[in-house]
């Protein structure tokens, strides 16, 4: 299984980008699928997450800015953010948990090779 990121970019403060993921290989069931991100010297830290038929779910600092939505033919995510400041400058990672085909029961997270996010001020 492989998740492939893009729509980095760079932005001015108060503009907007789109990020998309896209999940490929041997999958049978996708759980979630979500964002995470990690500035320079920090943890990374989570985004929002959307899983199969539940509720988008947000941290604090994005709610109302930022939206989370996935298209399951695809097998994709996208998260679309508006009103960037700078403090939104990070590496922006998808993720997502899923049962791949043929490996049992259990549901294993993987993770896409990050897109870089740079908003200036």
């Amino acid at each position: 299984v492989q998740l492939q990121a893009s729509g980095g970019g760079l932005v001015q403060a108060g503009g907007s980008l789109r990020l998309s993921c896209a999940a490929s290989g041997s999958i049978f069931s996708i759980v979630s699928m979500g964002w995470y991100r990690q500035a320079p010297g920090n943890q990374r830290e989570w985004v929002a997450r959307i899983p199969s038929g539940g509720n988008a779910n947000y941290a604090d600092f994005v709610k109302g800015r930022f939206t989370i939505s996935r298209d399951n033919a695809k097998n994709a995510v996208y998260l679309q953010m508006n009103s960037l400041g700078p403090e939104d400058t990070a590496v922006y990672y998808c993720n997502t948990r899923l049962y791949p085909l043929g490996v049992g029961d259990n549901a294993y997270t993987y993770w896409g090779q990050g897109t870089q996010v740079t908003v200036s001020s």
